[in-house]
């Protein structure tokens, strides 16, 4: 199932995009924003909502403030969210699949639902990636199978939080290969260069927009898409290396359950346009943009829900 940003030409035309503010409901928005990010800084959501900032502060008339609550993979964030924020719309939150899915199926403690907001949109995906420093022994994705056959457990992967798309795919990367690796979950992808060039993990399950960031300094073994990403002409995919690997996470905003339809509208509308605005500017990092809403949001996570509560399950 494909959801691609192409779509959003037609949908914008419909819309005064510098007025979509006023248009739908005259009174919101009157004050402030606040735009959770529930990872670190440095991530891919963080750089997204940096770029969408300004651009949703003209638009929407109010500033925006892209605050921090990391912890948990994301956990602690959308728990806090799902249990405290008012659904009138100045408090959105920052919402990845399939972190939203796998964290309530592994962990009855999660202390958040899948289901459990009005998800507005998601804006774009970032295929996985598997990065190794540029010093590394394994200079190709067969020396690090070889290598961790022979000695199970003894590769570590960080990546970002537990059962979130860089686990979970680490987790059928094993299966695929018949290995067993060490995967160490961080906050976010903003500490994970850090560990990888001091050598606290063997490699990275993150993304590719860490590739490109790191390209100088680290080597891409592997990327899980159906073909070679632009920005990283040069790193095989899984399938071309004989593993049938093709995941990421798609990104996206929420509001609390309950949020009147027409504040929906009118932050769809905004969060569109800002994305058409950054696209020349996320292509190149690695991001693939989307355009994804209403029932189009519910297939997705039907979807993904299917493709992995299976390695969810086998995981226990």
């Amino acid at each position: 199932m494909t959801f691609t940003y192409t779509k959003l030409a037609g949908a914008l035309s419909a819309i005064a995009i510098l007025g979509v503010a006023g248009t739908v409901q005259a009174d919101y928005p009157e004050e402030s924003i606040t735009y959770v990010i529930p990872f670190n800084p440095g991530g891919e959501s963080d750089v997204t909502a940096r770029f969408q900032e300004p651009i949703l502060e003209e638009i929407l008339g109010v500033s925006v403030n892209v605050t921090h609550r990391p912890g948990g993979g994301g956990a602690v964030a959308w728990s806090e969210f799902q249990n405290g924020a008012e659904p009138d719309g100045y408090e959105i939150i920052g919402v990845n699949i399939p972190h939203i899915i796998g964290q309530p199926i592994q962990r009855s403690d999660a202390g958040f639902e899948t289901d459990n907001w009005d998800i507005i949109t998601f804006f774009h995906s970032t295929p996985n990636a598997l990065i190794v420093p540029a010093d590394s022994p394994f200079e190709t994705l067969d020396d690090l199978v070889e290598y961790a056959r022979e000695n199970p457990e003894a590769v570590t992967l960080g990546g970002s939080g537990t059962y979130s798309a860089n686990h979970l795919d680490m987790l059928r990367f094993e299966q695929e290969a018949d290995i067993d690796l060490t995967y160490i979950p961080f906050t976010g992808t903003g500490p994970l260069p850090a560990a990888l060039e001091g050598g606290h993990v063997a490699g990275i399950f993150n993304y590719t927009m860490l590739g490109v960031q790191m390209e100088d300094r680290a080597r891409v073994l592997a990327v899980a898409s159906e073909e070679r990403v632009p920005a990283l002409p040069d790193a095989p995919t899984f399938k071309e290396q004989g593993y049938d690997i093709v995941g990421g996470a798609y990104r996206g905003v929420a509001a609390p359950k309950g949020t009147p339809d027409e504040v929906i509208s009118v932050l769809e509308d905004a969060f569109a346009e800002a994305n058409r605005q950054i696209t020349e500017k996320q292509e190149p990092l690695g991001f693939v943009m989307e355009y994804i809403t209403g029932d189009e949001i519910d297939e997705v996570i039907a979807s993904l829900r299917e493709a992995y509560t299976p390695i969810l399950e086998a995981a226990d």
